[in-house]
């Protein structure tokens, strides 16, 4: 459980650069990015011991396409510093099985680390959001980071042993995901795309903790909507 401590907001454009969470640094995929919100937060490790909290930092930042409409939202937890931990870190967050949502266990249930995919492709529906990712529904709520159009949710946390920890959330309108389809074989060809960008993203978190400067390279969608 991650307990919130600050909140800011801004709309303008990302300055020129790369962005920082904690301690990792944020290369973004291709087009015009704006910083929604911003909190120092709390991994609540083990619930009764406050020993094991990991100080955490976390990130929302939104996409628009050329008309200015968000199509999508990506929100980054990392740790706050690269502060060795303990040896050994048991963690006692599950990957558990969901209706409706495709779940994928790397870790197999392991106490020693996390490794979690998850994908939605209807996250705008029934109530999902709330119910999933309660402090990322209110901050997209909070600060106007839904996408209007229908969209769907990639969620990937990684952990170390000792310690390292990354989660990154994606709300995306669906069109991001789907490349462009010209004929019945790109018809039939049209789900892998979001699957293989999904692995592109696992495999970037992966390799921030990793990393002296935590850098985390967010794929570029496989869709054009954005300039």
């Amino acid at each position: 459980m991650l307990a919130a401590a600050l909140a800011t907001t801004a709309c303008a454009p990302l300055p020129p650069g790369e962005p920082h969470v904690g301690r990792a640094r944020l290369q973004l995929s291709p087009g015009e990015w704006v910083p929604l919100a911003q909190e120092d937060t709390v991994f609540d490790v083990r619930p009764d011991d406050l020993a094991h909290d990991l100080p955490m930092r976390s990130r929302l930042l939104g996409l628009r396409d050329a008309d200015g409409q968000l199509v999508a939202s990506v929100w980054v937890q990392t740790n706050a510093t690269s502060t060795p931990r303990d040896p050994v870190v048991l963690w006692q967050e599950a990957c558990p099985p969901q209706s409706g949502v495709q779940v994928q266990d790397a870790a197999q249930g392991s106490p020693v680390r996390i490794d979690c995919l998850r994908y939605r492709r209807r996250a705008d529906a029934d109530g999902y959001l709330a119910a999933s990712r309660p402090r990322l529904a209110v901050l997209a709520a909070e600060h106007h980071a839904l996408p209007a159009q229908p969209y769907s949710h990639v969620s990937y946390r990684y952990s170390t042993a000792e310690g390292g920890f990354i989660s990154v959330d994606v709300l995306a309108d669906r069109r991001l995901l789907r490349a462009p389809r010209y004929n019945n074989l790109e018809f039939l060809r049209a789900a892998p795309p979001a699957q293989a960008w999904m692995e592109q993203l696992r495999t970037a978190a992966q390799a921030s903790p990793a990393l002296l400067d935590g850098l985390l390279a967010l794929p570029p969608f496989p869709s054009q909507l954005v300039p």
